[in-house]
């Protein structure tokens, strides 16, 4: 039977992890790669460079609070942010369905450039690609971005350790179900919008308050929390526990995922960050999180409590609000393809 490939492999949970370590890391493994951290660091001289690619496909192209070309600017910037770097700048490459309205494409130019201008990165190289009508949809962006970080400075989702605490900037879910609303075209009680926003200022502010307390840093996009929480967990062998009562979830979005019977756990976001941190900088780190507008929502969800052993394999528990509790795991499947 010949494989191929199904959207479960672009969800960025399990399928999409098979994906690269079957067929991608055995013919391109390399120590940077096989760290599987939103941008690798590579060291260039007395410099060190964080360098990240993604690419964007969300349908569809405008929705309430944003639009694909405000997404791939963010969603680059975070991927620096993520291992503490300062964005320097970004490349901009276009694949441009035949027959798509210029004036679509300019007011997207408009929001790309704006985006730039606002988080202070400058797009300094691109390409643009025309493929035949019905070869793609509309438009495809792939932005790649480089920045410096800090010496001394490092962050991995291998570095968590018992007794850390679990932070999350803020509400989860409202990316996913903007894009799912937009796409189905449901009218939403509440004015659910999607979250995108750049997350390197807060970050900055982390980092100069407490920067040697803080272990990882991970935006939950493809895949939402739930699967940042348990890679991060695999990653460093360790147990980490979430309270369910202390996730934050917008009163609209809780009724969406009730109604269509998605769990906001694994719901796509796109501005906002967990942080894996030591104990004693939990209040500092905080502290300095919310006093950012990224960061206002920014609370304490869980902790990281042992390390894993045939008695506490490594593995995330939500504890839940009725007093039980489940295990929390990767992205199994594909409910809502192309969010990003």
């Amino acid at each position: 039977m010949t494989r191929r490939i199904l959207l479960d492999h672009g969800s960025g949970g399990m399928a999409s992890r098979q994906l690269i370590e079957t067929v991608f890391l055995p013919r391109l493994n390399n120590p940077v790669l096989a760290r599987f951290e939103d941008s690798a660091v590579l060291s260039a001289g007395a410099a060190r460079i964080a360098f990240t690619t993604d690419s964007y496909v969300v349908d569809p192209i405008f929705f309430p609070g944003g639009d694909i070309g405000l997404l791939a600017v963010h969603g680059t910037v975070n991927d620096l942010a993520m291992q503490g770097a300062r964005p320097l700048a970004l490349s901009l490459s276009l694949i441009l369905e035949e027959g798509f309205a210029m004036a679509e494409l300019e007011r997207l130019a408009d929001s790309i450039g704006r985006a730039a201008d606002n988080c202070r990165v400058p797009i300094v190289t691109g390409d643009t690609k025309v493929v035949p009508r019905g070869k793609a949809d509309k438009i495809f962006i792939n932005t790649s971005g480089i920045g410096l970080v800090p010496d001394h400075l490092v962050l991995g989702a291998d570095l968590a350790r018992p007794g850390d605490t679990v932070l999350l900037s803020g509400f989860l879910g409202d990316h996913g179900v903007t894009i799912m609303a937009a796409r189905a075209g449901l009218s939403m009680q509440s004015a659910i919008q999607s979250d995108t926003a750049p997350l390197h200022t807060m970050v900055a502010a982390m980092l100069r308050a407490a920067p040697g307390g803080i272990r990882c840093l991970r935006d939950p996009t493809r895949g939402g929390a739930a699967t940042v929480l348990a890679e991060i967990a695999a990653s460093s062998g360790v147990r980490i526990e979430i309270d369910e009562d202390r996730l934050p979830v917008r009163p609209g979005v809780k009724t969406a995922c009730e109604l269509l019977g998605l769990d906001p756990l694994y719901l796509a976001n796109e501005g906002k960050c967990i942080a894996i941190v030591e104990a004693g900088a939990a209040e500092i780190l905080l502290t300095a999180m919310r006093e950012t507008p990224e960061g206002r929502d920014a609370r304490v969800i869980g902790t990281v409590t042992a390390t894993s052993s045939e008695k506490h394999p490594a593995r995330v528990i939500l504890k839940t609000g009725i007093g039980g509790a489940r295990i929390v795991g990767p992205l199994s499947g594909e409910p809502l393809p192309r969010i990003c």
